[in-house]
């Protein structure tokens, strides 16, 4: 997707930067040029604070994607992923694997989340790190309870598996 999009901003990185954190953040523009988190709105300002960019570059950014149909079409439909539970999980007592690999090559979740059911362990989330817009995209996946030591050397079997963290 990121590839549809960046080519239209590669002269200017500003407006490169607030497509970026608007798709980064699941944010959506309605053909009226207002942009949404769901049904909440968000301010230019607030989002000129968050890019580092004046105003102006939201306005001019969101002109250029309204002006351009297939951009339209991509920035109208995006939804928030919705809650990571990474950050409280050790609250709830939760497991979570988070694990680094090669992004592109298929299998990788299917394998992993084999593992876990094989323990008889729910898995509450999964969420996937997006390549195109992450240095180093990483699979989260949050679990009923914590996962037990001894798979950690079964998930770095897994092909293409660079490193593998378990809390």
């Amino acid at each position: 997707m990121w590839k549809k999009i960046s080519h239209k901003f590669e002269k200017y990185p500003a407006r490169m930067n607030v497509a970026r954190k608007i798709v980064e953040l699941g944010l959506r523009v309605d053909r009226k040029g207002k942009i949404y988190c769901k049904d909440v709105e968000i301010t230019d300002v607030a989002l000129s604070r968050a890019v580092g960019v004046d105003r102006r570059t939201i306005k001019s950014t969101i002109d250029v994607i309204l002006k351009d149909e297939q951009l339209a079409e991509i920035f109208e439909n995006i939804l928030p992923a919705g809650t990571l539970l990474k950050n409280v999980a050790s609250s709830l007592d939760f497991g979570i694997v988070e694990i680094e690999a090669e992004a592109l090559n298929p299998g990788i979740l299917a394998q992993a989340t084999a593992l876990i059911a094989k323990e008889n362990i729910s898995i509450r989330q999964a969420h996937a790190g997006d390549p195109e817009l992450e240095e180093k995209p990483l699979l989260t996946i949050i679990t009923e309870k914590p996962i037990p030591g001894k798979l950690l050397k079964k998930f770095l079997e897994i092909e293409n598996v660079k490193k593998v963290s378990i809390y």
